[in-house]
């Protein structure tokens, strides 16, 4: 039995073979200047592009599990400077959605799912060495709450220029309507 992968691959060779790629050619360069930070839903891989009406090469879309900034200096943040400095951005908007599983996230949770999956508790004490576990796979609980404090590391950055607008919304996962949240 073929796994996912190579099914994938196959697809793949089809698909520069016939040439669909020429539609989506781009420079890189986002055409609308604006970076968006959003969550890695499978609900939104779609859905959010077409919701906010954008074409492939419109915007950068940096996806991260509840859409959330865990530090001042993690790679979406490092991302977003990419964004701002080397591809022009000057709008952001961060997007969460409703119905997030980050909201149900728990730390102890999430060790023991590890544990289940054979990761060794020399394994867990390791990574704790090098981050407090608790707090980094700790999800939200308040969608609303997160997008405001996401809104604020990035516009409360250092290396972030204050003329950068940046924005907070919440996306409905079933109907994709926005909500801003101030």
């Amino acid at each position: 039995m073929k796994n996912k992968i190579d099914e994938i691959l196959k697809y793949n060779a089809g698909y520069v073979e016939e040439k669909l790629y020429v539609p989506h050619i781009t420079d890189g360069k986002p055409k609308l200047k604006l970076a968006i930070v959003t969550c890695m839903d499978t609900r939104l891989t779609v859905m959010l592009t077409h919701a906010l009406g954008l074409k492939n090469g419109d915007a950068k879309i940096i996806k991260v599990a509840g859409g959330t900034i865990l530090n001042d200096y993690d790679n979406v943040i490092r991302s977003l400077l990419v964004a701002i400095y080397e591809l022009d951005c000057d709008e952001i908007m961060i997007i969460h959605h409703t119905d997030c599983g980050a909201c149900h996230m728990n730390s102890k949770d999430m060790l023991r799912l590890m544990k289940g999956k054979g990761i060794s508790d020399e394994a867990i004490a390791m990574a704790s060495g090098q981050v407090n576990l608790d707090e980094y796979l700790e999800g939200f609980h308040d969608t609303e709450s997160s997008v405001r404090k996401t809104v604020a590391t990035v516009r409360n950055h250092p290396l972030v220029p204050k003329n950068i607008s940046v924005r907070g919304f919440i996306m409905d996962s079933k109907t994709g309507g926005l909500m801003e949240v101030m």
